[in-house]
């Protein structure tokens, strides 16, 4: 039998979904972190069916990781610097790294409330007004499994450039050519799909390993570019600004290149998607949320100005045949030795970056098609009984991602047109429930939490509790109403193009792509989505439990 010690981790997690079901006390002592888990599960409408293994340091290595913000930054360097500059880039990493904050910390308040895997569309269908319930959720679903599809496809793309600048700084001959990162693109989530599959038993080990190694790699960068480059003067970093995008004012192309620290700062709802897994979810999913934000902006901002002061020739940098930026930064302090190295430092982490967008996409697309939110919903969330893997959401995720390497082919923007999927995809997600829980904490909709009552299991909008985190009623407010007016902004100027005047090949496809899925689920939504999404579904529910709040879902028996 493989996984023989399986049954320790599950403790049988059948018989006590139906126990749950048959408790006479809503306000169950639960005798380990595994029953509460279970019981605030089986509250919130669904069964233990994943694998509790992830506990908080091997959590905030799983979304440090997933977020990798010093490793990205690499990544975008050259969109920052093209539209912005030295001096944009920071302050542009300062404007959005508060503002991804603020909106975690909402995001964190939400997850304790309500930790399940579901996550952004979940906590719309928990707050919004029944009369615009369902289809808010639905859409907020959808604009989530995009977020998480585009940032597979990220990963691939830049772990497989990554290789091809390598090629570029070793072998000066070397042709570069687009098709050869689509290749190398394909084998980078071939790894990640190897991984999530036949060694997904290891995966929280590794990633408390790896956490390890993303901080020991940000000094083992960090410190040759400090003792190693020339460095350029404090006001050439804070005072230079470029707008080689074209625009008509430097203040219009600094707003376009805020993608660029975005896209480094997103990911930590990866924990709110792995909820299922994590033991003491309502209170270890939100701390790990914040946890990470801070430890990943902290790193970001020291190796990018690091890295700025390291700049040198701004222009040699952009204009590098490597195809990156930080690749000429590092061969320039460190020779083309010294820049292979740590280039591979870079590559590795991503790498593993890319492991964990398959785990948080996967599971997102599982869970959203346990509630009959995708076509195909039936096999979607269907989980392997052996493994407990939800296999046929990694195929598809894995398959999505291959099918949009095909647009590196065609476009020498591809990668800022996937960065921008993210982008509004994310921030999309995030802005609904935001702004319905800035309605709700404002109007007191929301009661304190009780360790007495079952505070962290939400089901809806009759009466709703806090969870154990939360952050105090003003500071909460003000904290909300930030996380919304920085969505409102960056969403607006992801579908932006990097340069005018815009041709085929620079145009910026998101809009095409983005839009496309929107409607695409609209139109599947009116003729049949409507029929078989009903919100978050009930596979059980306490019998006890006298608030029923999804009520227009049948429970899976009635499916």
């Amino acid at each position: 039998m493989p996984y023989p010690d399986r049954r320790m981790d599950m403790i049988s997690l059948e018989s006590k979904s139906g126990d749950l079901e048959q408790t006479e006390d809503s306000t169950l002592e639960c005798q380990s972190p595994i029953d509460r888990d279970v019981h605030e599960l089986a509250n919130l409408g669904k069964k233990q069916v994943l694998r509790r293994h992830f506990g908080f340091m091997s959590l905030v290595g799983f979304t440090c990781i997933t977020m990798a913000t010093w490793e990205t930054l690499f990544g975008v360097f050259f969109e920052g610097l093209d539209n912005g500059g030295p001096a944009g880039l920071v302050y542009g990493y300062l404007i959005v790294w508060v503002g991804v904050l603020a909106t975690v910390a909402c995001l964190a308040e939400m997850a304790s409330m309500a930790p399940i895997s579901a996550g952004q569309y979940y906590w719309v269908a928990m707050l919004a007004p029944p009369s615009c319930r369902k289809i808010l959720s639905y859409l907020t679903g959808w604009m989530t499994v995009i977020a998480w599809q585009a940032a597979f496809a990220s990963g691939g793309y830049l772990t497989g450039t990554f290789v091809q600048g390598l090629i570029v700084l070793n072998y000066p001959a070397y042709t570069f050519e687009r098709w050869h990162g689509t290749l190398l693109f394909y084998a980078m989530n071939f790894f990640a799909l190897f991984v999530n599959t036949y060694l997904s038993r290891q995966l929280p080990m590794l990633e408390g390993l790896v956490l390890v190694f993303h901080v020991l790699g940000f000094f083992a960068i960090l410190i040759p570019l400090v003792y190693l480059a020339s460095h350029s003067t404090a006001s050439e970093v804070f005072g230079t600004f470029v707008n080689n995008g074209g625009w008509s004012t430097q203040g219009l192309s600094f707003f376009v290149g805020l993608n660029t620290s975005t896209y480094a700062l997103l990911g930590a709802d990866g924990a709110a998607h792995m909820a299922e897994e994590v033991k003491s979810a309502s209170k270890v999913v939100p701390r790990s949320m914040v946890a990470t934000v801070a430890i990943n902006g902290v790193l970001g901002f020291g190796i990018l100005i690091a890295t700025l002061f390291s700049l040198g020739n701004v222009e040699a940098a952009i204009n590098s045949p490597t195809g990156y930026p930080f690749i000429e930064i590092f061969a320039e302090a460190a020779g083309i030795s010294g820049a292979t190295t740590m280039t591979c430092i870079v590559l590795v982490l991503v790498m593993f970056a890319n492991l964990s967008f398959l785990a948080s996409g996967s599971r997102m697309m599982w869970a959203f098609a346990r509630d009959n939110g995708l076509p195909g919903s039936r096999y979607l969330s269907r989980v392997e009984p052996r493994t407990s893997l939800p296999l046929y959401s990694i195929g598809l995720t894995t398959l999505i991602s291959l099918l949009l390497a095909l647009i590196n082919i065609g476009s020498s923007a591809a990668f800022n047109d996937i960065i921008s999927l993210l982008v509004s995809g994310f921030l999309g997600s995030f802005s609904i429930p935001c702004f319905l829980l800035l309605w709700r904490r404002t109007t007191g909709a929301i009661a304190p939490y009780s360790s007495k009552v079952d505070a962290t299991t939400n089901e809806g909008v009759e009466q709703l509790y806090w969870g154990p985190w939360r952050m105090p009623p003003v500071f909460g407010i003000v904290v909300n109403i930030v996380a919304c007016a920085d969505m409102v902004l960056i969403i607006f100027f992801s579908f932006w193009p990097t340069s005018t005047p815009t041709t085929a090949s620079t145009m910026n496809y998101n809009i095409l792509v983005f839009g496309f899925a929107v409607v695409f689920s609209l139109v599947y939504y009116y003729f049949r989505g409507r029929k078989m999404y009903k919100g978050p579904l009930r596979e059980t529910v306490p019998k006890t439990r006298k608030r029923q709040y999804f009520d227009s879902g049948p429970t899976s028996s009635q499916r």
